[in-house]
């Protein structure tokens, strides 16, 4: 009877052993779920527009780098982006899963460049915990692999000038030039990052690389092409409110809204709705695009890699024109010149008006995409279906950056320059940043 025993106690120990020494298999789905989770914490914690472009752009490279040293069909970064280095070589002598290593580099750096880190940590320890459940060792190797390129790549984003940019002088007001940006209504809130052509670039050579023509000439006189530009906005946004709420431009600018903080003011309460940034409905659709073709882990990785980096660069042109050139927004001459109970169907962003914002980042983003995933791409897009918006559908990445870019004229926001010539800035800089970015191996694909 006890050596039935033992031997029963033998088998089940063999069999833990067995099942715990399984290769961990790290799902598209993990990578996903994380950066939703990311998303959701950004919302909280509510980063601006470009800010959230770099807490996107930088832990997907980490992602990217460890991925590209296994799998052959991917080049590294270095000597590709500014000033990256190579990543450690991990120790020949461990069982480092490349897969979970990325996974675990991405959310260790995510958690850095967050506020509310801790909102973070109850997602990683439930994975760490079904990790080790499945394999100790080489979930531990995993972990200090990946611990270790996130400190990597942590260093090198910590000389990109986002922390000498945080104790740099405010936005100066000039009031006295009429032509000038102004803070709007309700919150009249200071302008937000007037020093981002600082940051380092991921792949275009400066902030300034794709300066875009100037807005047309300042001038109210009635008939100069300033003034239409002003006329035409007040006119559409007369014409489509009238259709009330059921009117497709309405739809369009709500849909392309994604202003992470709208002031409410109702009596003597002021309060903020939250959702999420212009990036952040573009790095959706890369996962709606990812699930769509079922790509794998690596080439998932790779999608949101290329994507968020062409969205930072693309904010960093954006806002090296939008202080340069420091227009005022249709709102303040609206309500001086024509009508002084105007109100555009979106809130005014804290910021110069040229150029659209979401004009250049969907311009950038969707050649980006048009790149991985082909042309006429076509896909639903349910990333507002969170803010109580339904989904719209798409032929191609590029009909809906025209959307997105048309989408602030319809909310009032911009004029049709700024949106015509942002889509054109977003696009120029994408095709530079595809054309000067090799992350493909062609040969080992071609072999394959």
């Amino acid at each position: 009877m006890m050596k039935k025993i033992i031997v029963l106690v033998l088998v089940a120990v063999l069999s833990a052993c067995t099942k715990n020494s399984e290769p961990i298999e790290v799902a598209p789905s993990e990578l996903h779920n994380s950066i939703d989770k990311v998303v959701e914490i950004m919302i909280h914690d509510i980063f601006s527009p470009p800010v959230a472009s770099r807490i996107f752009a930088y832990p997907n490279v980490a992602a990217y780098e460890i991925i590209a040293l296994q799998n052959e069909q991917y080049n590294s970064l270095v000597g590709q982006v500014r000033d990256l280095t190579a990543i450690p070589e991990p120790d020949s002598t461990k069982a480092v899963n490349y897969q979970l290593a990325a996974l675990i580099a991405h959310i260790d750096l995510s958690r850095k460049l967050i506020f509310s880190e801790e909102k973070l940590t109850p997602l990683r320890d439930s994975l760490y915990t079904s990790w080790e459940a499945m394999n100790k060792i080489e979930f531990e190797a995993s972990k200090e692999y990946g611990l270790l390129v996130s400190d990597h790549i942590g260093s090198w984003m910590n000389e990109d000038n986002y922390n000498q940019t945080r104790t740099m002088p405010k936005f100066t007001v000039e009031i006295e030039d009429v032509s000038r940006w102004q803070p709007t209504p309700p919150a009249y809130m200071e302008g937000i990052e007037p020093h981002w052509n600082k940051i380092r670039p991921f792949v275009i050579k400066s902030a300034d690389q794709f300066k875009p023509e100037p807005p047309p000439p300042f001038s109210m006189e009635k008939g100069s092409e300033f003034y239409n530009e002003v006329k035409e906005v007040y006119d559409i946004s007369n014409e489509i409110t009238e259709k009330g709420d059921e009117s497709e431009e309405v739809a369009i600018a709500r849909f392309w809204d994604c202003n992470p903080y709208v002031s409410v003011t109702r009596g003597h309460l002021m309060f903020a709705t939250k959702k999420i940034t212009p990036g952040a409905h573009w790095i959706g659709i890369v996962k709606i695009a990812a699930k769509q073709t079922e790509s794998n882990f690596d080439d998932t990785v790779f999608a949101y890699t290329k994507t968020s980096m062409a969205i930072a660069d693309a904010f960093i042109s954006c806002w090296d024109e939008k202080y340069r050139s420091n227009l005022i927004r249709p709102e303040t001459l609206i309500n001086k010149h024509f009508d002084d109970s105007w109100q555009p169907v979106l809130q005014t962003p804290p910021f110069p008006e040229y150029t659209s914002g979401h004009s250049v980042v969907s311009g950038a983003a969707a050649t980006a995409l048009t790149d991985i995933f082909g042309e006429n791409f076509a896909f639903a897009d349910d990333t507002e279906l969170a803010y109580g918006l339904p989904i719209r559908s798409f032929a191609s990445f590029n009909q809906a950056a025209d959307e997105a870019a048309i989408s602030r004229m319809y909310g009032g926001i911009h004029y049709r320059k700024a949106v015509d010539i942002g889509v054109k800035q977003g696009r120029d800089l994408g095709k530079f940043f595809i054309e000067n970015l090799n992350m493909k191996n062609e040969e080992k694909l071609a072999v394959n």
